[in-house]
Formats: C-alpha cells, sequence, structure tokens
C-alpha cells in the first residue's frame, strides 16, 4: 500500500508543479499588463495555502509585486483627482506590510544546510518604511469615519512595526515622534470599542504623552470598571488624582467608592487632602459638604456650604445640601424635644431656613424631583402653605403611583 501511495504521489507531484507554474506565469502577465491585478493576488495567495509552498519565494515576490502595483494605480488615481476609495488605498498599504512580514518569517528560516540567508528583509523594509506613514494616516482617517476597529488596526499595524524583525534596521523607539499619539489613538479606539486588551495592550506608550495622560488614565479606568477589577480601577484613579487633583473625572469617583461602601474616614482623607491643595476648589468643597452632612454635622456644613455658594451660586447641588442641613435639624428637634410651643416655633424656623434652598435646588434641578419632592412637601405641611402643599402633595403622589 505505501509503495502504491508513493507511486501515486509521484505521478501528482508533475501536475502539481505544472499547475503552480502556469499560475505564477498567469500572475506574472497581469503585472506585466498593469491588468486584473486582484487576480493575480488571488492567484498566489491561493498558492500559499498550501503549506508546501510557504518556501518558494517566488510565489511570494509575485504577491507582493502584485499588491504593490494596486498601490501604485490606486495612489495615482487620487494624485490625478480621479474616482478612487480613499479607504482602499490604505487598507491596501496594511495589506503589503501584513505580507511581508509574514513573507520575512519565512525568509528569514535556515535552509537545507541549515544556514540563514536572508534576502529581502533590507530591500522589503525600506520600501514599506516610505509607507509607513500611511498606517498611521489610515488609523486617523478611519478614526474620523468612527470606524473603531479599523482605527485601532491601523495604530496597532504601526506601532507593531517596532517588533517586527522586518525593521530591525529601524530603530522606530528612538526615531518615531508619533508612537505615543498612535499609542493613544490605538487605546481609545480599543475604549470606544469597549475591548480591554485592546485598551491596554498600548497604555504604557500611550502614558508617556503627559498631555492626554488624564484621558489615558480615565479610560484605563472605565475599562478596568468594565471588567469588575476593582483593585485596577481605583489604583488607577487614585494615579489619575495624584497626577491631576483638580480633574473632574477622578476624584468625585474616589470619594463615591469610600461613601457607598462605607468608609467614610477613607473618603474624608482625600477630601481633606484635596482641598489642602486647593481651598477654593467648588468640587472639593462639595464634597466637604457632602461628607458632613452625612455624618450628622449640620452647622459644619452649613457653614462651609456659605463658602461654596459665595464662590458658585448656581451650583444645584449645593443648594441641596444646604437645605438638608437645616431640613434635617429640623427632624432632628422633632425627634429629641418635648412637645411645647418653643420647640414648635425652633423646627418651624429651620425649615423656613430650608425651604429657600430647596426651592432653588428645584428650580435648577427640575428633574431630580426624589429629592426636593419629599423635604418640601414636609417643609410645606409644617408651615401650614397650603396652596404651594397642594401642588407637592400632586407631585408626590404621582411619585409614588
Amino acid at each position: 500500500m505505501k509503495r502504491l501511495f508513493l507511486y501515486a504521489l509521484l505521478l501528482c507531484l508533475p501536475q502539481m508543479v505544472c499547475a503552480q507554474k502556469k499560475a505564477i506565469n498567469e500572475a506574472s502577465n497581469y503585472i506585466k499588463s498593469a491588468k486584473n491585478l486582484d487576480k493575480a493576488e488571488s492567484l498566489m495567495t491561493g498558492l500559499l495555502k498550501d503549506s508546501a509552498n510557504l518556501r518558494n519565494e517566488k510565489i511570494w515576490t509575485t504577491l507582493i509585486d502584485a499588491v504593490k502595483l494596486q498601490y501604485v494605480q490606486g495612489n495615482e488615481k487620487l494624485y490625478l483627482k480621479q474616482k478612487y476609495d480613499t479607504a482602499s488605498l490604505f487598507t491596501i498599504a496594511k495589506k503589503l506590510f501584513d505580507i511581508c512580514e509574514r513573507f520575512d518569517s519565512i525568509d528569514a528560516l535556515p535552509n537545507k544546510k541549515g544556514v540563514v540567508k536572508i534576502k529581502y528583509r533590507t530591500k522589503n523594509a525600506d520600501y514599506l518604511n516610505g509607507l509607513r506613514p500611511n498606517l498611521y494616516n489610515g488609523g486617523a482617517f478611519f478614526l474620523r469615519k468612527l470606524d473603531f476597529q479599523r482605527s485601532w488596526d491601523f495604530y496597532d499595524a504601526y506601532l507593531d512595526c517596532e517588533r517586527q524583525p522586518l525593521f530591525s534596521g529601524h530603530p522606530y523607539a528612538s526615531t518615531d515622534s508619533l508612537r505615543t499619539a498612535a499609542a493613544y489613538w490605538a487605546l481609545y479606539s480599543g475604549y470606544r470599542l469597549k475591548d480591554a486588551d485592546k485598551v491596554l495592550k498600548y497604555q504604557t506608550l500611550a502614558e508617556t504623552d503627559t498631555a492626554k495622560l488624564d484621558n489615558v488614565l480615565q479610560y484605563v479606568a472605565e475599562t478596568h470598571l468594565l471588567q469588575a477589577d476593582t483593585m485596577a480601577y481605583m489604583e488607577t484613579l487614585r494615579r489619575g488624582f495624584a497626577n491631576n487633583p483638580k480633574h473632574v473625572f477622578f476624584f468625585p469617583r474616589i470619594v463615591d467608592y469610600y461613601n457607598v461602601r462605607g468608609m467614610a474616614d477613607s473618603a474624608t482623607v482625600y477630601i481633606d487632602g484635596a482641598l489642602a491643595s486647593d481651598s477654593t476648589n467648588v468640587l472639593f468643597l462639595f464634597a466637604k459638604s457632602t461628607a458632613l452632612l452625612n455624618a450628622g454635622q449640620y452647622d459644619r456644613c452649613i457653614k462651609l456650604t456659605e463658602r461654596l455658594l459665595a464662590l458658585n451660586d448656581s451650583m444645584p447641588e449645593a443648594y441641596c445640601n444646604m437645605g438638608l442641613a437645616y431640613y434635617n435639624q429640623a427632624l432632628t428637634l422633632e425627634r429629641t424635644m418635648t412637645r411645647n410651643r418653643k420647640k414648635r416655633k425652633a423646627v418651624n424656623e429651620l425649615y423656613e431656613k430650608s425651604r429657600p434652598f430647596m426651592e432653588r435646588f428645584r428650580a435648577l434641578a427640575p428633574d431630580q424631583k426624589e429629592k426636593w419632592v419629599p423635604a418640601l412637601y414636609t417643609i410645606y405641611l409644617n408651615l401650614n402653605m397650603g396652596k404651594e402643599f397642594d401642588e407637592i402633595d400632586k407631585l408626590r403622589e404621582k411619585i409614588t403611583h
């Protein structure tokens, strides 16, 4: 049986070699005529699907020539302002990189004598080096089109040249001024795709762009949160806060994280540290105001929130905190004092102080009914404000039903 199989194989080999030569000749003729280049490419790609052909350099060089000429023709059409799809030109350029990098790995294999003789690396690398900006520009092109998968692919291909043996003669890591920008946009594309691996692949390089570090850390933090990696999420938030304490993203989320978990002391440490760096920052003052409110330190909350409102009188949450501080004082007084006229007067005075702040909060944040409706309901009820009470009571019924 083995002899029969070998005999049959020997009979087939000449036919296979003949078919291979025919395909190469056909593709070469297409290239010479500069027509049907896609067919030439397809013929060579088909031959390379057979692993037995992978070390046939003629197939590879013919394929590269076919794709090169496609690029040249497309570039000429764009230059002459003829009708041509720009995306196709970028795609062909990237295809050339993919093909030449694959071929280089074949070209670098030892021959039958175990000797490595790399023939095409320098030639192909020098040619592709001139085309490499097309990978970066292709990434930008697809980014503008909001095609984040393709923009990531192009930026990835651009940066991946650094690790490719094909480009060992081109020290991109030390000479390329666009690599950090490419890393940032690759990370951003991965972020828009909600793909953690794509976000994190070039994180370290993207972070070297100090002008965009806040954005990088924000995207990385959100990616960790999407992965439910709480430790990495918090570590990134802390790094972001350390780099820029005034950034609107990091500080509130650190404080929220600790508050949600009942870790008020840890939240206070960050709040006080932030205020030490900038005592007039409204974001830090609001966080402190909220912390004091939650801790039941209403007098301190009122005093600090007055400072906050003096700095920013259009912040809805500040009015809410001020109103709730007086409101909670009234509720506390009602629960702790014996019933008498003096107590009733003191309670009503606190409700009266709370009222303008809660009404202002309502005007600035009409959608946050769950916060101002219950408070104003109680205030209007206790102050015997019939018209206002009837209106808020109807709103309360809509919310509760």
